[in-house]
C-alpha cells in the first residue's frame, strides 16, 4: 500500500478522499491554489503545497505543478478526484515518467473513453447500442445545421472532450443549432482546451441511468448496480438516486453486462461509470464513459457498503478485487442533493462570495454530507458551484426522501445563495416522489423557473403560530430583563404579503396555544425558542424550519417556501395599511450583469438597434457561459463594460436609449 497519497483537486472530493486514506492509514498532501490557501482540504491534510493563482488554468490544471508537489513531499500516489485532470491522459503519463503511481485507469482508456467520438465509435464495436448521429467531429455551425436536417430535430450538440454538462447545447431548429454549436464549442475550448463537437439524436423524456464498475489488474471485473441521475438542469445532475424505482432485475442484469463489456473492451481498472440514456420502453444506449469517480458515488455506497475510494487505493495498488458480482447487494435507498451557489429566484445564477453561516444538518439520522466548504470560507467564480453533497439513507424511496426533505430545512447556508429551496421543492414533487421522473422534468415543471414553493393555507397557518410563540418568547425574555413579566395571553398580528394575520398566544402546561384568525393550534417545539433552526409540531405533525429575526420582522424557510413576516402590535396593525409603499426604479434601459462573472463578448456596438430576445453579451461564471438577451426592443447608446472585464452583480454592462412618453 502507499506511504503518502498526494490529492490533485480540491472542496469536498478532496475532503472525500482525505477521510479513506486517514482511515487506510496514508499520509496525504493537499495541493491549494491563492484561492483555497486556508480551505478545509488544506487543513485536513498532513501537508500542503501552494502551485499557483486561483485560475484553474493555472494551478490544478498544471501537470507540472502536480508532479513537483509529488517531488517535493515524496508523495508516491495522485488521487485525481474528478474534475481538472482526473480524465487527462497527459497526467498518468507524467506520473508514470516520475515512478509515481496513478489512482485511476490506464492512459489508454482515459483518453479513449475521454473523446465522446472515439468512445461511441468502440461501443459500438463492443456491441454496446448507442444513440443514432454523426459519430464525426463538425466543421462549423453551417455543418452542424446540414446535419441537423439529416439527422432531424431535436438534436443534441456536443463537445467530444470534457464532461459534467459543459459543451452540450440541444437544438430544435437552425437558430438555436448555430447558436448551440457556437456556445458548445466556446465552452469546451475554456474547460477542456478542446473546442472539437459532433452531433446526434436528441432522445425526447429519456432518464438517465448510470452503472458504477469496479475493475483490478487481475481481470476480475463487478458492477455495484444502477444509480438514477435524471433530475437535471442544463445537463448537470440535481438530485440522484440509488438505485432506480425504473430499473427491473432483468434490466439491471442487461445493463450491467453491457458496462463490464464495455470496461473488458477498453481494458479499463479502477472506478468508472457507463452512462445510458433509457427510453420509456426500456431501450438504453450508450452515452459515454466517465473514467473516474463520480459526484454521485455517495448514493452507490450507501447501498452497497463499498468504499470506493478505498477499492481504488486498493486497486491502484495491486490489490484484487475480493468482492464477487453475486455479493453486491442492495441495502435500502438512497438520494444526493447537490447544494450550488446559485440563485433559484434568478435564474440559477451563480452566487460568490463569503459565507456568514454555514451549519449542514449532520445530526439527522441517516443523512451524510460530503463538503469542502466552512463557516468564514468563500466561494470562488474560479471554480464549480457546488458546495456541498447532501445524501440521505433510508430503508426505502419514501423515507430516504422525508428525511431529505428535514435535512434540506435544516441546512443553514447564509452569506450566499443557495439552491436549497428548489431542492426541497424537487424531492417534495408528486411526480418526484411518485418515479415518473425523466431528464426533461425540471424543464417540464418548471417551465418560467422557480419562484419559490407555495404553502398550503394550513401550513402557512402553523408557520404563522410558530412565528407568534418565538417572537411572544423574545418579547418575554426582553421584558423579563426590563422589569414585570407581560401578561400570559397577548394578542398580536403578523403581516404576511398582504394578508394580517390575527394571533394570541397562551402558555398551556408544556405547550403553546396559539389562535390564527381563530383557528386553535396546539404547538411544542424540540428546542429553544431563540434557536435559528427549530424542530416543532403543530396539531401533532412534527416540521422543522428556520427562522431569521430582525426586531419585528421573521424570515422563514420552510419545505421550499421562504415566508417573510411582520410582527405589529394592535395599533401598529390598525395603521400599516395607511403607510406608503417604496417604489422601485425604473431600471429597463440597462442591461445589468445577472451575477459576478467574466464579461466574455459583447454582441453589439452603440447605435444598434436590438429586438426583445436578441443576444447582447456573454457572461462566464464557474466554468458556464450564460447568454444575456436584450429583455426588450432598443437602441443601444453605450457600453458600460468591456470584453475581459470581471463584472459584479447588477454592475452596467449596456445602457439602452430611453423610452419617451408621447
Amino acid at each position: 500500500m502507499f506511504n503518502k497519497l498526494l490529492i490533485a483537486n480540491r472542496g469536498e472530493i478532496a475532503c472525500r478522499v482525505i477521510r479513506s486514506a486517514k482511515c487506510m492509514g496514508i499520509r496525504t498532501v493537499a495541493v491549494f491554489s491563492d484561492a483555497d490557501r486556508d480551505a478545509p482540504h488544506t487543513l485536513m491534510a498532513d501537508e500542503t503545497v501552494h502551485i499557483g493563482a486561483s485560475p484553474s488554468a493555472e494551478s490544478y490544471l498544471v501537470v507540472e505543478r502536480i508532479i513537483d508537489a509529488c517531488r517535493t513531499t515524496g508523495a508516491d500516489a495522485v488521487h485525481p478526484g474528478y474534475g481538472f485532470l482526473s480524465e487527462n491522459p497527459a497526467l498518468v503519463a507524467g506520473l508514470t515518467d516520475a515512478g509515481i503511481a496513478f489512482v485511476g485507469p490506464p492512459a489508454k482508456a482515459i483518453a479513449l473513453m475521454g473523446d465522446k467520438i472515439a468512445s461511441k465509435a468502440l461501443a459500438e464495436s463492443a456491441g454496446v447500442p448507442t444513440i443514432p448521429g454523426f459519430n464525426e467531429v463538425l466543421k462549423d455551425a453551417e455543418d452542424a445545421v446540414s446535419r441537423a436536417g439529416q439527422i432531424g430535430y431535436p438534436v443534441m450538440l456536443k463537445a467530444s472532450a470534457g464532461g459534467g454538462g459543459k459543451g452540450m447545447r440541444i437544438a430544435f431548429d437552425d437558430d438555436e443549432c448555430r447558436e448551440g454549436f457556437e456556445r458548445a464549442s466556446s465552452e469546451a475550448r475554456s474547460s477542456f482546451s478542446d473546442d472539437r463537437v459532433f452531433i446526434e439524436k436528441f432522445v425526447s423524456q429519456p432518464r438517465h441511468i448510470e452503472i458504477q464498475v469496479l475493475a483490478d489488474h487481475h481481470g476480475n471485473r463487478i458492477h455495484l448496480n444502477e444509480r438514477e441521475c435524471s433530475i437535471q438542469r442544463r445537463h448537470q445532475k440535481v438530485v440522484e438516486e440509488a438505485p432506480s424505482s425504473f430499473v427491473d432485475a432483468s434490466l439491471r442484469e442487461q445493463m450491467g453486462a453491457q458496462a463490464l463489456a464495455l470496461a473488458e473492451a477498453v481494458d479499463y481498472t479502477s472506478a468508472g461509470t457507463v452512462e445510458f440514456i433509457v427510453d420509456e420502453a426500456r431501450n438504453f444506449y450508450f452515452l459515454e464513459m466517465n473514467t473516474r469517480l463520480q459526484v454521485e458515488h455517495p448514493v452507490t455506497e450507501l447501498i452497497t457498503g463499498v468504499d470506493l475510494v478505498e477499492w481504488m487505493l486498493r486497486i491502484a495498488a495491486g490489490e484484487k478485487l475480493t468482492l464477487t458480482q453475486q455479493e453486491v447487494g442492495i441495502s435500502g435507498w438512497a438520494l444526493e442533493s447537490r447544494v450550488y451557489a446559485e440563485d433559484p429566484y434568478r435564474g440559477f445564477l451563480p452566487s460568490s462570495g463569503r459565507i456568514l453561516r454555514f451549519r449542514p444538518p449532520d445530526d439527522v439520522q441517516g443523512v451524510r454530507v460530503d463538503t469542502g466548504i466552512c463557516e468564514g470560507g468563500e466561494v470562488s467564480l474560479h471554480y464549480d458551484p457546488m458546495v456541498a453533497k447532501l445524501v440521505t439513507h433510508g430503508p426505502d424511496r419514501d423515507s430516504a426522501a422525508k428525511t431529505m426533505l428535514r435535512a434540506l430545512d435544516r441546512f443553514e447556508i447564509r452569506g450566499i445563495q443557495s439552491n436549497i429551496p428548489f431542492l426541497a421543492a424537487l424531492v417534495q414533487h408528486p411526480r418526484f416522489l411518485s418515479g415518473d421522473i425523466t431528464t426533461g422534468f425540471i424543464e417540464k415543471e418548471f417551465p418560467e423557473g422557480f419562484a419559490g414553493n407555495v404553502l398550503s393555507e394550513t401550513v402557512v397557518q402553523r408557520i404563522v403560530a410558530l412565528i407568534a410563540v418565538v417572537h411572544h418568547n423574545w418579547h418575554l425574555r426582553e421584558d423579563i430583563s426590563a422589569g414585570p413579566v407581560a401578561s400570559p395571553a397577548v394578542r398580536r398580528y403578523i403581516q404576511v404579503d398582504t394578508v394580517q394575520h390575527e394571533v394570541t398566544v397562551t402558555l398551556e402546561a408544556s405547550r403553546w396555544r396559539v389562535t390564527v384568525d381563530g383557528q386553535a393550534i396546539s404547538l411544542e417545539m424540540a428546542g429553544g425558542a431563540f434557536d435559528a433552526v427549530i424542530d416543532f409540531s403543530a396539531d401533532g405533525i412534527a416540521s422543522t424550519a428556520q427562522l431569521n429575526r430582525t426586531g419585528s420582522r421573521y424570515e422563514v424557510f420552510h419545505s421550499g417556501a421562504s415566508v417573510g413576516a411582520l410582527v405589529l402590535e394592535p395599533y401598529s396593525a390598525a395603521l400599516y395599511p395607511l403607510m406608503p409603499r417604496q417604489v422601485a426604479p425604473d431600471l429597463s434601459h440597462l442591461a445589468l450583469s445577472p451575477m459576478p462573472g467574466l464579461l466574455v463578448s459583447v454582441a453589439v456596438t452603440e447605435g444598434d438597434v436590438v429586438k426583445a430576445g436578441d443576444e447582447i453579451a456573454v457572461i462566464e461564471a464557474m466554468k458556464m457561459e450564460n447568454v444575456i438577451r436584450a429583455e426588450r426592443d432598443g437602441t443601444v447608446l453605450c457600453l458600460h463594460a468591456k470584453p475581459g472585464e470581471a463584472l459584479e452583480v447588477d454592475q452596467q454592462v449596456i445602457e439602452f436609449v430611453r423610452e419617451t412618453s408621447a
